[in-house]
């Protein structure tokens, strides 16, 4: 068998989806994307094809190193993402060959269903209470919330009991019967990150994501050295490369590597390994579409360390589509009581509806994450 053609469609809300077309007649499917830079990374995937077409489909091991290491310059959010959505279609393609679900061929299961968990508010929460609520009514009992908005490098009291408030008033609304996630989100710089995690203990938040920045990497230790709330990270650190400083140095609780953009199933499935080894938990990054998503979901159900899957049903970026308005197959995604069982189709799991996906590409929008500015007029995180 061998690679014939790799086409690619830019749909809404902010998504990429690859298709990766064989002689055999077996197509395979991939999600390559950067929220914001697809057509950056859509001109990657198609850089990077010249390893595949002609090749066999089947020795994906060889393809992915040839992509990584074929050139000089490697690495980083671009390049790994394309890769990263190359490896899905692959790992479909195989699947699909065999006649099993990715997960069989990665050795079988470790568990009989995924923990999920759902966004609630959006980038500058108002009604988060009743958000939760509606969430709360459809099965949910586990979320994950920005925790702040615009915050200077030195900011103010107010500004982190704004943050706290916020937090109080859900553990009074809803107990302990909801666990939450708190997303810094890179805007908290550490000077501030130090006082807010102070202040936000007593409400025993299940973690907080991106304390700081991942370019400020050596500072989880220092944080997690001064705090009880356990710290998550990884959608910004694209191979097991970028996560073995980390490991090494210590102070995340959990992992959460992006299968459309740390490498694909292939890289990992080695990082979570690596998490494992060093008793570090994973949860992949997942605010993205059907394939992403199913390719997460692959990594789950063989990684012992998998403790909860991010997925994107109702979040707010979501303008224009939702996450099954591209599959077929959306009964195999059901959720009950916040769980998801392992899709049980060959390959990823994901049957997608082509021609659904080739009409919302002749309009596709270009997302761009806002640009916020602080009160001085400088850039600020968001």
């Amino acid at each position: 068998m061998k690679i014939t053609k790799l086409t690619t469609y830019r749909v809404a809300p902010r998504w990429m989806f690859l298709k990766m077309e064989t002689d055999a007649g077996v197509t395979g499917w991939g999600e390559p994307v950067i929220e914001g830079r697809a057509r950056t990374v859509e001109a990657a995937v198609h850089e990077l094809s010249h390893y595949l077409v002609g090749q066999d489909p089947a020795r994906i091991n060889d393809l992915w190193q040839a992509m990584y290491r074929g050139g000089f310059y490697r690495g980083g959010p671009i390049l790994m993402s394309a890769i990263a959505g190359i490896d899905q279609a692959l790992w479909d393609i195989k699947g699909k060959v065999l006649g099993q679900p990715v997960y069989e061929l990665l050795g079988g299961l470790v568990r009989d269903r995924m923990k999920t968990y759902s966004w609630v508010g959006g980038d500058r929460p108002a009604d988060i209470i009743a958000g939760i609520g509606q969430l709360v009514d459809a099965g949910f009992d586990t979320f994950k919330m920005n925790g702040t908005e615009e915050l200077g490098l030195i900011d103010s009291a107010a500004k982190v009991d704004a943050a706290v408030g916020r937090i109080a008033e859900i553990r009074n609304a809803f107990g302990y019967s909801i666990e939450f996630g708190i997303d810094f989100h890179g805007r908290v710089a550490a000077p501030m990150a130090r006082p807010l995690l102070r202040e936000l203990e007593a409400y025993r938040p299940l973690f907080v994501e991106e304390p700081v920045l991942a370019e400020q990497w050596e500072q989880y230790r220092r944080l997690a050295d001064a705090t009880s709330i356990p710290l998550a990270a990884g959608e910004r650190m694209y191979s097991r490369f970028d996560f073995k400083r980390v490991f090494a140095e210590g102070g995340l609780a959990i992992v959460q590597p992006d299968l459309s953009h740390a490498g694909g199933i292939t890289e990992c499935v080695k990082i979570a390994a690596m998490a494992e080894a060093y008793d570090v938990a994973l949860a992949p990054h997942c605010p993205l579409g059907p394939v992403a998503l199913a390719a997460c979901l692959q990594v789950d159900f063989v990684s012992h360390n998998a403790v909860l899957q991010e997925q994107s049903m109702g979040i707010h970026y979501n303008r224009g589509a939702e996450l099954l308005d591209y599959v077929v197959n959306k009964d195999d995604f059901r959720l009950c009581d916040g769980y998801i069982d392992p899709l049980p189709l060959p390959g990823l799991g994901v049957e997608i509806n082509e021609d659904a996906v080739k009409e919302a590409s002749r309009t596709a929008p270009d997302w761009r994450n806002p640009l916020w500015r602080h009160a001085d007029g400088s850039v600020a995180e968001w």
